[in-house]
């Protein structure tokens, strides 16, 4: 049985936040560091606590720690050396394993996010702006008594309009398609597989594969924690649209790219359901447009793509043991929305998502390597994913109704990404914090 009330809410819940903010912290001195982690404590929620007020509150607030934050706060080095080994290096460290070269090395990654330095990230999630700057006036004040606690960068997120279904700056729906955890009360939509073992996204319980093994210790740092990669994808809006302008003649060439590209039209519509043209009735339709498989509905890619981003990233039922690869994504959208007739501004706009899973190497790693950066994924011989990977990516459709069945795709997005642990909700008992005035936990 889930532990609702030890599990910080992010990995159960998703509230209905339209703003929110990120801040990368460092700790210069390990009593600030644990200063802070005893007055930030007070603010985080659980997912019992979120399931119970959420239509009351208007703040969530999450905290998690990089190998080298759980160290710079005074873990004993015995517990440290039993997380896994992805873990302890880094992303940066391993840069050339998940495709960030060129312009998406961590030498170009910003506000020091490559930095050995960076040693938690608190995550608040608002119903409106002006909580989000209240909170934020509060943590500036806290963190003013928290001596060698530093700010690395922040960052401010913004939902788009409107806001009645979450989108990403290029138009398409999002938030259609995630597993679900036994034991969480929540019911999987047709087409999205049954619930799946807790193990493979929450620490200290059984998994597809059986009962927890190689978990770190003692027990309390790990149980009801999980692993977070943290992900920041800027979107060239401007350079997208004037792709699909160069390769569709009308409007409607234009949209069927785009849904190519991504496997559903900008509605949510799938194009194995709907390979014609858009049908924003059936995107809307939270029963039907995930109902749909590969293998017998569109074997050879003719609807959807072999190498586009939807059947990269969830092959369903045309890959070996799904069930362990399977993925839960937080975040939302940063940065303005680009007018419709507005050439690209400069301006940075895009995704900053976090990643949730039980293993990096089998879950994440395994997604970014076999998935996305295989160049042979489906046995297509010279293709990336246009939406993640970090090199040049291609699109081919054996049956294209559009002017061209081969495109080439480059500088769409820009990657920045580190990876995260995120602890039990209760780990104070186990991670290092001093005594001191803690933030006030009520909400105005």
């Amino acid at each position: 049985m889930l532990e609702f009330d030890d599990i910080q809410h992010i990995l159960l819940t998703r509230t209905p936040a339209l703003t929110g903010r990120y801040e990368f912290l460092s700790f210069r001195s390990a009593a600030g560091g644990r200063a802070w982690l005893n007055g930030i404590l007070n603010t985080t929620q659980s997912a019992a606590e979120v399931l119970a007020s959420v239509d009351e509150d208007k703040r969530w607030v999450t905290v998690a720690f990089t190998w080298n934050g759980l160290r710079a706060l005074g873990v004993d080095e015995t517990s440290l050396a039993t997380f896994p080994e992805e873990f302890k290096q880094g992303m940066p460290a391993r840069a050339e394993i998940l495709g960030d070269t060129g312009a998406n090395h961590p030498d170009n990654w910003v506000g020091g996010l490559a930095s050995p330095d960076l040693h938690a990230i608190a995550i608040l999630f608002a119903r409106d702006e002006d909580e989000r700057e209240r909170c934020n006036a509060e943590h500036q004040r806290f963190l003013a008594d928290c001596e060698g606690v530093e700010v690395l960068s922040s960052l401010d997120l913004l939902a788009i309009p409107p806001f009645d279904t979450a989108h990403d700056h290029f138009g398409y729906r999002d938030r259609l398609s995630q597993p679900v955890i036994e034991g969480s009360n929540d019911v999987p939509t047709p087409g999205s597989g049954l619930p799946l073992k807790p193990g493979e996204f929450i620490l200290g319980y059984p998994d597809e594969n059986g009962p927890p093994a190689n978990l770190p210790q003692p027990e309390m740092l790990s149980r009801n924690g999980s692993y977070m990669a943290y992900r920041r994808l800027q979107e060239h809006v401007g350079k997208f649209r004037d792709f699909l302008r160069q390769h569709g003649e009308t409007s409607e060439e234009q949209e069927l790219i785009a849904a190519k590209l991504m496997g559903r039209w900008r509605s949510g519509a799938p194009l194995t359901l709907a390979p014609e043209k858009e049908d924003p009735e059936l995107g809307a339709d939270l029963q039907r447009n995930n109902n749909f498989n590969y293998k017998e509905m569109d074997p050879h890619g003719y609807a959807v793509p072999l190498g586009s981003h939807m059947r990269r990233m969830n092959p369903r039922d045309t890959a070996a043991n799904m069930n362990r690869r399977r993925m839960i994504r937080r975040g939302a959208t940063y940065g303005l929305p680009l007018p419709e007739d507005a050439p690209d501004d400069g301006t940075d706009r895009g995704i900053a998502a976090f990643i949730i899973c039980a293993s990096l190497i089998r879950q994440f790693e395994f997604a970014q390597n076999v998935w996305t950066d295989d160049r042979n994924f489906h046995e297509l011989g010279n293709e990336r994913d246009h939406r993640r990977s970090g090199r040049h990516a291609r699109i081919q459709d054996p049956e294209a109704s559009y002017p061209q069945n081969n495109y080439r795709l480059t500088g769409l997005h820009h990657f920045e990404r580190r990876c995260l642990f995120l602890p039990t909700w209760h780990q104070g008992s186990s991670i290092p914090r001093d005594t001191g005035p803690p933030l006030k936990r009520e909400q105005p």
